[in-house]
């Protein structure tokens, strides 16, 4: 191991799994290494430019993955402190209690999870009030019991948030406020007051925040975390592979390639890998050996198996009236979650993205064509776009899977059209209300632009699955405590454990279980 020093804890990834895992074990006095494959985020006027960040990709990682025909994609991936956090809308929902359970879909069945949503409840509190989420808990109807109300009020709609908001209700639907993560302190009116570290801006989702208001892993986590002497940081520093033991069942050294190609090993009595679904299932397979010969923890062959994105689409209605919102990401409809009084499966949820602007509908014009009326310039089509995300279950399908070619490089086999009816259900109930919400009724436009130019292999935001938990062996890879069944002393603490996916944005689970492995391991270090 050369003069490395040895660790109690190594975690691999600074993301919402491995960054909130270190800020619970911090205070413990044990020696935490914290691997980040890259550095900081720059802070500079690009952070907030649309055509540098949506339409260049600019913070994008520069690296291509393959898709089952062998053709070459950018996956929507960032390696920076906080990982793609840095990047998130900070929409941080909780699971509901029929997500836990097993669910029948049109497309399949989304299976139960080893745990029910009692026994993550306690952390999905904790998660909500570290991560500072606003919401008000009781105005979903369909949401699961809660033990303490939201920390932070939820974030005030803007006038036409505030008139969709009330048209839905005429409808007799639901709406809720959309729970987000931001340090943001609000006067009578809504609006932000001299002393809020948020300012109330257009630049919520997608954008990193130059001002430190959204609640990323880096802010949240792991700043903090390094206030502990016992908790070091290494950047530049890309896990290649992890060795074990003559015994195959302890990881004794992590590989770590460094930006000038050299190679060093550390060691720690723990290894946790948090790395995203897609990297940490192929640093899994990349650490093959003797003992292990399909890749660590994979003697189930389930690792990189079920990878889940759900099925999403971001549309742009276009208001009769102007749209003068900023800080557009206020509101949710989960009605039609679980099922519609015309459909008895799950369609999913509906929620606002934050307000695109001119740069980006210009991005959008050549895909729009013959699309909007002539007499509609771009520049007007923005002050009257009102953007929508609606979000269903993708099911975890074994053949939608992760896989490593012999020079290593990340291939992604993906059914696009795996259970997609309900979406397209959810997508006409939002279509047939446009009259009724104030919008033009034939404009509801794609935008693929929010994800990076439309590749949907590409848009790997919310990817999950691809090294499940669960109580039999022979069917998951992880424990009920994420530990790898074929390992002592191997975790794996991202969205890679779940085993399906529900229909709103991981996050928020992500953090509440890294906060509820994190006490496991507290335990079990002493």
């Amino acid at each position: 191991m050369g003069d490395s020093p040895h660790y109690d804890v190594i975690i691999i990834g600074t993301g919402a799994g491995g960054g909130t895992l270190a800020h619970r074990l911090a205070p413990s006095g044990k020696r935490v290494l914290l691997l980040e494959r890259g550095g900081y985020l720059p802070r500079e006027r690009d952070n907030w430019d649309s055509t540098a960040v949506f339409v260049k990709g600019k913070y994008r990682a520069p690296e291509f993955w393959f898709d089952k025909h062998g053709e070459a994609f950018p996956p929507e991936v960032n390696y920076y402190v906080g990982g793609n956090t840095k990047f998130y809308g900070a929409a941080l929902f909780r699971l509901r209690p029929e997500d836990f359970g097993e669910l029948r879909h049109h497309g399949g069945i989304s299976p139960a999870w080893p745990l029910r949503y009692e026994d993550l409840e306690p952390y999905y509190t904790q998660a909500e009030h570290l991560y500072l989420v606003h919401g008000r808990h009781g105005e979903d109807p369909g949401e699961g019991p809660v033990s303490v109300q939201y920390a932070y009020p939820p974030v005030e709609h803007e006038p036409r948030i505030q008139q969709l908001s009330d048209d839905l209700e005429r409808k007799g639907l639901h709406p809720f406020h959309l729970p987000i993560g931001v340090d943001l302190v609000q006067d009578a009116d809504g609006r932000a007051v001299p002393s809020s570290v948020c300012i109330r801006c257009n630049r919520v989702d997608g954008f990193p925040c130059l001002v430190r208001g959204k609640s990323d892993a880096q802010v949240i986590c792991v700043e903090p975390a390094l206030e502990h002497p016992n908790v070091e940081l290494l950047t530049q520093a890309h896990v290649v592979r992890l060795e074990t033991d003559a015994t195959g069942r302890s990881v004794t050294a992590v590989v770590v390639r460094g930006a000038d190609g050299a190679e060093t090993r550390f060691s720690a009595d723990i290894v946790v890998v948090s790395c995203g679904a897609v990297n940490s299932a192929a640093l899994l397979l990349a650490s093959a050996n003797d003992h292990h010969p399909r890749g660590l923890a994979n003697s189930s062959d389930v690792v990189g198996r079920h990878y889940m994105r759900h099925n999403n689409l971001a549309l742009m209605a276009v208001s009769k009236e102007p749209n003068d919102t900023q800080f557009q990401k206020t509101l949710a409809l989960h009605d039609w979650y679980l099922g519609a009084d015309d459909w008895g499966h799950p369609l999913g949820g509906i929620q606002m993205l934050g307000k695109s602007d001119a740069e980006q509908i210009h991005g959008e014009a050549p895909r729009w064509a013959g699309a909007v009326t002539p007499d509609m310039p771009f520049e007007v089509l923005a002050h009257h776009a009102v953007d929508f995300w609606l979000c269903g279950e993708d099911l975890p399908m074994p053949d939608n899977r992760v896989t490593l070619d012999g020079d290593g490089a990340i291939h992604l086999a993906l059914d696009e059209k795996n259970n997609t009816e309900g979406l397209e259900r959810l997508r006409h109930k939002l279509q047939g209300m446009l009259g009724h919400l104030g919008m033009h009724e034939h404009h509801l436009l794609p935008h693929s632009i929010y994800l990076h130019k439309g590749m949907p292999i590409g848009a790997t935001a919310h990817q999950a699955g691809t090294v499940r938990f669960g109580t039999d062996p022979a069917a998951s890879a992880l424990d009920i405590h994420c530990r790898a069944h074929d390992l002592d002393n191997l975790y794996v603490v991202d969205t890679s454990f779940f085993p399906s996916i529900g229909a709103v944005n991981p996050s928020l689970t992500a953090i509440a279980n890294a906060l509820r492995v994190g006490d496991h391991l507290l335990a079990r270090l002493g």
